[in-house]
């Protein structure tokens, strides 16, 4: 919040750099993320070798904590904070000043107009934020992984896939879980406060930024620089984790030895090149889909004025509060049960026993769609399946992007088009899409970029080695001896520089618009 109260409402020197450096956490996976770390933190990192080498400690700090459940919360506070950030300076941009100057000119003062003013009125975006943050560090499955703990929700579901057959104990936990998701999600939307208090708030004039003096300015300056340094953190430590030699930093402040080795062999190993091409395959098919189905779901939306417009939006944005593992979970389980694999449930057959030729119920009774499960299924097949969880975990960034692009686009362009004969297909392509191009083209870059770096999903239903995308090769890579652990922190460097990229062009395109990507 300060970051976005400092942003929103002051100007100072490198603002603009600081404001595309506080979203650095953004392009870096967690989990990948957890790999830098371990090597700064862990008994044998680099802040030990440090405190060691200047005589402050004689035995090794557990710095990761608990068994590495501070590692895990450190890196999804790192990775996270910038979606509040995003949600809170949207917010901010939308308060009209004039409320804050009537406060002031009532004698109130800076705390009380913060108190009972602005919290109040950034309330929706800060829940909104928060609600997004609990949701995705609640059910992160990969960063736990890395540090090897067990003991939180997410892991005890990927543990337990190995019983589905046999224990009710992964279902129970995937239940929970969300059901924890759509509570958050719900109170979002009805909570009352939260949702449409700053309606009545928009800004009616504009930019009022205070320009900050010298001192002003460099403390700001350094607030700013302060936490982008302490976020890259991971970043350094997956970029050095890249360039050492295989058994070159242990118990050192940096590696010993440097070398491109792993970056090389990131472009040209076996199982690197084959997920780089998985993935590619994956996530274009489903940036297709997305963009198709979130024109039209985005057109509903803002064009027409059918009933149930408003829960279309919230089953869009459904799928950034479901968590992912749910969804992969749910994949796998459905190929599992009736009419898949197995006999048709008691009360099923209880109804249809006694109406059905004896023939036809012992064929539906025994998994009539098996050859699907067989073809389909996560085990023989996942690429189908990867493609759907890849596109519907996506869709709401194409859809929210596309929704502000029409919400920006005067009707009359289209009412003129209709008058002049043409049809509702060509004023789509010959209008309508030239001008949300740019917002199309940032919904796409941000689907395509996080697809390719799918974590629950892809760790959970790529099973043999020949489907792993990305994120599964690296997680696989990481946990292999020898030189492992390099190149999958080459990996992850390469998966940084894209997302830095898609961020980069998304953020261009979209402006402060970005945060409402991020906004269930």
């Amino acid at each position: 919040m300060p970051l976005a109260l400092v942003a929103a409402r002051h100007e100072f020197p490198g603002k603009t750099l600081f404001g595309a450096l506080v979203l650095i956490p953004l392009i870096l996976p967690p989990f990948v993320g957890a790999i830098g770390v371990r090597h700064l933190l862990g008994r044998s990192g680099s802040l030990n070798a440090l405190l060691s080498d200047l005589g402050l400690i004689d035995a090794p700090l557990d710095l990761l904590g608990d068994g590495g459940l501070f590692g895990v919360i450190l890196v999804e506070a790192l990775h996270l904070y910038p979606i509040i950030y995003l949600n809170l300076l949207a917010a901010l941009a939308n308060l009209d000043p004039a409320l804050d100057e009537a406060a002031r000119d009532s004698g109130a003062g800076a705390w009380t107009r913060f108190r009972r003013v602005t919290l109040p009125l950034v309330r929706p975006g800060l829940f909104a934020g928060c609600t997004i943050t609990f949701i995705w560090s609640f059910t992160e499955l990969g960063t736990p992984l890395m540090f090897e703990f067990r003991q939180v929700t997410p892991v005890q579901i990927f543990d337990g896939l190995k019983q589905m057959e046999t224990s009710a104990e992964p279902f129970a936990l995937t239940v929970v879980m969300l059901s924890t998701a759509t509570l958050f999600y719900v109170l979002g939307r009805v909570l009352p406060g939260v949702k449409g208090v700053a309606a009545s708030a928009k800004a009616s004039r504009g930019d009022s930024s205070v320009r900050l003096g010298p001192v002003a300015g460099i403390l700001a300056a350094l607030l700013f620089g302060t936490v982008i340094g302490i976020a890259s953190m991971p970043h350094v430590g997956v970029i050095l984790a890249s360039l050492s030699v295989e058994g070159q930093w242990y118990q050192s402040i940096l590696p010993r030895a440097f070398t491109l080795h792993n970056y090389t062999e990131a472009l040209s190993h076996p199982l690197a090149i084959g997920s780089i091409r998985i993935s590619l395959f994956l996530a274009a098919i489903a940036v297709v889909l997305d963009l198709v189905v979130g024109v039209i779901a985005a057109r509903l939306i803002v064009r027409t004025k059918i009933r149930g417009r408003a829960i279309l939006d919230a089953l869009c944005m459904l799928p950034l509060a479901v968590p992912g593992l749910v969804m992969a979970f749910g994949y796998v389980a459905m190929t599992l049960e009736w009419p898949f694999q197995g006999p048709m449930p008691g009360w099923l057959a209880f109804v249809l026993s006694p109406v059905l030729p004896q023939g036809t119920f012992a064929s539906l009774n025994d998994g009539p769609l098996a050859w699907a499960a067989n073809v389909l299924g996560a085990d023989p097949n996942p690429i189908p399946i990867l493609i759907v969880a890849y596109a519907v975990r996506r869709l709401p960034y194409v859809v929210r992007s596309t929704v502000a692009g029409l919400e920006q686009t005067p009707v009359d362009l289209e009412e003129a088009a209709h008058g002049l004969g043409a049809g509702k297909v060509t004023v789509l392509r010959r209008v309508v899409l030239p001008l949300v191009a740019a917002n199309l083209v940032a919904g796409a870059l941000l689907a395509f970029s996080f697809s390719m770096l799918e974590v629950s999903d892809s760790l959970i239903l790529a099973q043999r080695e020949a489907d792993y995308p990305i994120t599964k090769a690296i997680y696989v890579l990481f946990e292999r001896l020898g030189d492992g652990p390099g190149i999958a922190s080459a990996m992850g460097t390469w998966a940084m520089l894209l997302l830095a990229c898609t961020l980069a062009g998304a953020s261009l395109l979209l402006g402060k618009k970005l945060g409402a990507v991020f906004r269930a």
